[in-house]
């Protein structure tokens, strides 16, 4: 998984009624749930985490052969492919080593100057894709959380041209500071660091820096300082990135507050950001960069597969799993092959045990179901983003995206998690199949970390469609919640994103997994099955692009 899983509290979610007419059963019948085992699960991952595949990352001899596994494997099915005459979608990306030079920030009446040093003061890159830009005398201008929300009544760059300047930004969104504004402490899409960046584009502005917070952001400085040392996968756009700006960037908080001091401002701008009327403010100080790239370019691939619909084939269902894990790094215990059986040989296997029940079922679909495994999600969620700028289907004519990241083999649980919820009707459609095995629908502990936009998943719901991504429940069966999260937090420091996620059949327990399965199953086939489309809440940050785009 592209976020690193934390730990999380079963926090009950009573059923809400769901809105949609049916047209057909909503129950699956027994053959297709049948197909949803042990077997068929141990089968595909026992494959796509074998050494043999090196760890599936990109670029690699590990996806050359995973991609031609899963094509293998859906023309077995029968399954026609989901672009055109192929099973494959080419995804160009380059491969950028940015290496700042210190940043320099000074008054504009030449004062004081401050040099700030990259990775311990500040980090910095550059998307254009060029041996080099440089950022000169730049103005600077505090523009609170950067971000404009018709629907909460919110601009940030109201009446502000930025065109030149740099814009200084803070983390997450007005609501983690007052919950009564935006969703309190349920993280928004404008609070998301890459949404930031992309505003600061959209405004016209050339530099962009993120103010951080460890409590806001979710994570230390220190992932910040890791993520940005090494080169960087970026889909590349036909103008060589040009629309982003010229530099993105990060600064720790105690170097925002010297830098207000410098400017002589109050750190309690960072506080009045988070009330209604903010304004911009202008600092007075100017910034000067430069930045050298190394390039590489290359393309993956997205493999895509149809089942198509017995009566209205042009609408769709998408499942989605990422099939790109680490490939091969750094040796831990003599091992330096990062297999990645749980993330995402997981949810790469669950998508051909998918599409063998669909195709089984005694009743065959009436929409189409598009099976979607896609790469570079450890990268950045690339695949799924190039997908949603490149869509293989119309996006008006997608019902819904059912995403799957890194399910665990600790056995059934009473609750499963749906991350981010109160976004969509479909987590109504996954509550009243929940109830039909007995279980419950639980929320992510963490609602200010924003992990609804950490998976695929949000590249579909970042396009309108509407978006479901749930997460192994916490509440073992056998061994109740303090074992579950005890499984978890032992995945986390032990195995997640490290040579020793491995696939080990003899420990595994399959039913949880196959349980998760059946009921992701359940709600695709209810809603290839109905001639409604589910909706976005209200208060959702994506409610207002699916409206625009079913126009």
């Amino acid at each position: 998984m592209y976020r690193k899983i934390l730990g999380l509290l079963a926090v009950t979610v009573y059923f809400s009624s769901c809105q949609s007419s049916q047209s057909g059963s909503d129950v699956a019948d027994s053959i297709a749930l049948k197909t949803i085992n042990d077997t068929a699960f141990s089968k595909h991952i026992a494959v796509l985490a074998s050494d043999d595949f090196e760890g599936r990352k990109p670029f690699t001899d590990g996806e050359t052969k995973t991609i031609n596994y899963l094509e293998g494997e859906f023309k077995k099915l029968g399954l026609k492919p989901g672009n055109g005459e192929s099973y494959f979608q080419d995804v160009p990306m380059v491969d950028i080593k940015s290496t700042p030079s210190d940043l320099t920030i000074k008054t504009t009446k030449g004062l004081g100057i401050k040099s700030l040093k990259f990775l311990d003061d500040f980090v910095g890159a550059t998307r254009h894709v060029t041996e080099q830009v440089k950022v000169e005398n730049s103005e600077m201008v505090f523009a609170g959380y950067g971000i404009v929300a018709p629907e909460y009544k919110w601009n940030d760059y109201e009446g502000l041209d930025v065109k030149g300047k740099t814009v200084v930004v803070m983390v997450n969104d007005p609501g983690f500071s007052d919950s009564t504004l935006f969703k309190g402490k349920t993280m928004t899409y404008y609070g998301r660091w890459t949404y930031k960046f992309e505003e600061a584009a959209r405004q016209g502005a050339t530099g962009v820096i993120i103010i951080h917070e460890d409590k806001a952001a979710s994570y230390p400085w220190a992932v910040v300082r890791s993520g940005w040392s090494k080169s960087k996968l970026y889909l590349e756009s036909a103008d060589g990135n040009k629309s982003r700006a010229l530099m993105e960037g990060w600064i720790t908080q105690d170097v925002a507050k010297a830098m207000f001091r410098m400017a002589g401002k109050s750190a309690d701008l960072m506080f009045q950001a988070g009330k209604k009327g903010f304004k911009a403010v202008d600092l007075g100080l100017n910034v000067s960069t430069t930045i050298n790239n190394t390039i590489k370019k290359s393309i993956s691939h997205n493999v895509a597969a149809v089942l198509p619909g017995t009566k209205r084939a042009d609408e769709y269902i998408i499942y989605s799993g990422h099939w790109d894990h680490l490939g091969k790094g750094e040796a831990v215990n003599g091992d330096s092959i990062y297999n990645g059986a749980v993330d995402n040989a997981t949810g790469t296997a669950a998508l051909l045990v998918l599409a063998e029940a669909f195709k089984k079922a005694k009743i065959l679909p009436e929409r189409s179901i598009l099976f979607l495994s896609v790469t570079a999600e450890e990268q950045g969620l690339l695949g799924s983003e190039y997908y949603g700028s490149h869509p293989l289907v119309p996006v008006n004519k997608t019902v819904a995206n059912i995403n799957i990241d890194a399910m665990q083999a600790n056995g059934k649980t009473k609750d499963i998690i749906a991350v981010g919820f109160g976004q969509s009707e479909l987590e109504d459609y996954l509550v009243e199949a929940a109830k039909k095995q007995g279980r419950v629908v639980v929320k992510d502990s963490n609602p200010s970390a924003g992990y609804y936009f950490r998976s695929d998943h949000f590249n579909f719901a970042k396009v309108g469609i509407p978006a479901l991504y749930t997460e192994t429940g916490d509440d073992n069966v056998a061994k109740g919640l303090a074992w579950g999260k005890a499984q978890k937090e032992d995945y986390t420091t032990n195995r997640y994103h490290a040579p020793a996620d491995n696939f080990e059949p003899a420990k595994w327990d399959f039913s949880g997994m196959v349980e998760d399965l059946r009921l992701l199953f359940s709600v695709g086939y209810r809603l290839s099955n109905e001639t409604t489309f589910p909706s976005w809440k209200e208060g959702s940050e994506f409610k207002a692009i699916r409206e625009k785009s079913m126009k």
